[in-house]
């Protein structure tokens, strides 16, 4: 999950300040290599946690993604000698690791049990619409904005398409797809919580040591339900892929992309993941497109752009991946 705000030549990356330096020209073509490459990481997650649910436990997922993930980037913010923060925020790291880490992932690899990789891609595509009706809760009245409170209405549409008429025809479980609604609801609360404490400190940093704390919590959980046979390759792929190139590769090729052509364009790359993420479950795992995905899937989306869309200000957008 992302928050970005552009500012000058700093950006706040998943709820945390990053300073970038100057802004390279956006002809620089590279930037679109790396665009391609994040939506592409941001959008395979789903596919990778429904392959290793069905032979590993939910402990042995999350533990192993963070740990993966932090053992990069915990090493990453020490080269850049952003490693040492103030005391005073750790307790907001902690929440953080919470609510971004610990909740979603979980829930979601629960979910996922029982719902498809494409659905519960569609579902975290929610966040930017979350994000903004907290921040229209806390009095930011740039949300208020007819396009923004339409883009929401239209999002919650979707969801209740999406949610209601899966459940009503029976084609996904809905306490799985609840579930999955209300990690994306948790990342776009971390996102709220830590641009208001953390944006003096590294997003490397932040989610290296959220990660960091995520693993030590899950350590035990993972080793009590370790799998009682060795795992398939296709599961031990899964698993080794989530932690290396959908969590520590992406975050660190999204910082990149944030140099290359800022914040506000970056933001974009929720638009492909979710498409990715419906149609790897439709081609590798044969999953249905149902009624509710056929209805939903262009209001949320639509809801979403309308709802992070800003005019004549720096935008400042949450939204999602995992």
């Amino acid at each position: 999950m992302y928050s970005q705000g552009l500012n000058g030549t700093g950006a706040e990356v998943y709820g945390a300040r990053v300073t970038l330096g100057p802004m390279r020209p956006a002809h620089d073509n590279r930037y679109i290599g790396y665009y391609l490459a994040v939506s592409a990481l941001w959008g395979i997650p789903y596919l990778f946690v429904s392959v290793a649910v069905k032979e590993l436990s939910v402990p042995v997922i999350v533990f192993t993604r963070v740990a993966i993930g932090a053992l990069i980037l915990i090493p990453l913010a020490m080269r850049a000698g952003s490693l040492r923060v103030p005391r005073s925020s750790y307790k907001y790291i902690a929440l953080y690791a919470i609510f971004e880490m610990f909740i979603p992932w979980t829930l979601i690899s629960d979910g996922q049990r029982n719902v498809s990789s494409g659905l519960a891609g569609l579902l975290i595509a929610t966040v930017p619409i979350w994000a903004n009706l907290l921040a229209a809760l806390a009095g930011d009245r740039s949300v208020r904005h007819p396009r923004q409170m339409i883009g929401i209405i239209i999002g919650f549409m979707g969801v209740v398409a999406l949610v209601g008429v899966d459940s009503f025809m029976e084609s996904h479980d809905l306490l799985a797809m609840l579930k999955i609604l209300f990690s994306a609801f948790s990342y776009a609360f971390a996102t709220f919580m830590a641009t208001r404490h953390l944006t003096s400190i590294s997003g490397v940093t932040v989610n290296g040591l959220a990660m960091a704390l995520t693993a030590i919590v899950f350590a035990i959980p993972a080793l009590n339900s370790l799998p009682s046979q060795m795992p398939s390759n296709q599961a031990l792929f899964s698993l080794l892929a989530l932690g290396l190139f959908c969590t520590a590769l992406a975050f660190y090729l999204f910082f990149t992309l944030l140099r290359l052509i800022g914040a506000p364009r970056a933001s974009t790359v929720t638009y492909p993941n979710t498409a990715i993420a419906i149609a790897l479950g439709v081609i590798l795992l044969s999953e249905p497109v149902t009624i509710g995905m056929v209805v939903g899937f262009p209001m949320v989306l639509l809801g979403s752009y309308l709802a992070t869309s800003r005019s004549n200000r720096p935008l400042d957008i949450s939204t999602g991946r995992k």
